[in-house]
């Protein structure tokens, strides 16, 4: 069994600190970029796109679970006291990545084909807000004052942003508010993945739960793929342009694959609270690409709706300190990730 990670020191800056820091920023760029190589896929500027949204979302599971099994192998052979899933402990891994992984990479993927990647990267802000409203009902966390109010001013900053495509059109009609509500959608996926994976990670290591989940979310999404996009398999293979091979590989690889892999190996020596304060670097990034890639426009009305969500989340990650359950133990063989109820603070 392996000792529990030491906490990681914060009085002062040092050379650990500043590595996870730097994998951290990796990991939120590349999350940004999937806003990017998503769109790029399914062009709009072409007669018919190379894969639609579905196959964009679905397709790099075939490919980055075959990948990472030899690290869930690894895991094994160098410990072999790590517990064996069961059939119920099958059935949570098939919650974690049907109603999670699945539900936030078609949101993730869909919302910005029909809005723009920076609307849907700052709406990427609500993450927290709705991880800490599932976390008070999965985790019997309390539900504090506080988490209501920032809930509340976090949607309202979802309007504001989606108000722009209210403005040309009908509320319901409107591409603009579909695409902001898909990404809300990827958003709750996303949140309760977290948060669910976290009541799992008393009993398995961080890493082989995100395997397992993809192991349920690959043959979960075989039946949707072959109802909505039958022939995504053969376009992939007659992609004839570089630039959407390289997307797609950035997609499984990357997204899917390695910042993952970075994600969970920051979890085994920060608090997770630490480590979801660090997504908030996701919708800075996605809007500079937006920009850079897309040339689309910071109007004001998405400057002040992502600063609703913002003061939200800033609110519920400054000011929340109560209401948390108490810290799961570890199973034998899993690696203890640090303390997930306890802020990381530093010293004044």
């Amino acid at each position: 069994m392996e000792s529990p990670a030491a906490p990681v020191s914060t009085s002062r800056p040092d050379a650990r600190m500043a590595w996870f820091v730097l994998l951290l920023v990796l990991v939120n760029i590349v999350w940004a970029g999937q806003l990017s190589a998503g769109k790029f896929i399914a062009r709009d500027d072409m007669p018919e796109p190379y894969l639609g949204p579905f196959a964009i979302a679905f397709l790099p599971f075939f490919f980055i679970t075959p990948l990472l099994l030899p690290f869930l192998i690894r895991n094994r052979r160098k410990n072999p006291d790590v517990p064996r899933p069961t059939w119920s402990d099958w059935r949570r891994f098939v919650v974690a990545g049907v109603g999670g992984q699945m539900v936030a990479q078609l949101g993730m993927t869909w919302g910005p084909l029909e809005a723009d990647p920076s609307s849907c990267g700052i709406l990427y802000l609500l993450i927290p807000v709705l991880t800490a409203v599932f976390a008070s009902v999965l985790l019997r966390e309390r539900i504090t004052p506080l988490r209501i109010v920032c809930l509340t001013i976090g949607l309202i900053g979802a309007g504001v942003i989606s108000s722009q495509g209210v403005q040309a059109g009908s509320f319901f009609e409107s591409a603009f508010f579909a695409g902001n509500l898909l990404m809300l959608m990827g958003c709750v996926g996303a949140s309760f993945y977290n948060v669910y994976c976290k009541s799992l990670m008393a009993h398995f290591h961080e890493r082989d739960i995100l395997i397992y989940s993809y192991i349920t979310a690959t043959p979960a999404s075989l039946p949707i793929l072959l109802w909505k996009e039958p022939d995504c398999f053969s376009r992939l293979v007659q992609m004839h342009d570089w630039r959407a091979w390289v997307a797609f590989a950035f997609l499984t690889l990357f997204v899917y694959g390695i910042s993952m892999l970075m994600l969970f190996h920051v979890l085994q020596f920060l608090p997770v609270t630490v480590v979801l304060a660090s997504t908030y670097l996701t919708p800075v990034f996605a809007v500079v690409l937006g920009k850079l890639l897309w040339g689309d426009q910071l109007t004001p009305t998405k400057i002040v709706g992502g600063a609703v969500v913002l003061l939200a989340t800033v609110l519920i990650m400054r000011y929340d300190h109560g209401g948390t359950a108490a810290p799961p133990q570890a199973a034998p063989g899993a690696c203890p990730s640090g303390d997930a109820s306890e802020p990381l603070t530093s010293s004044s």
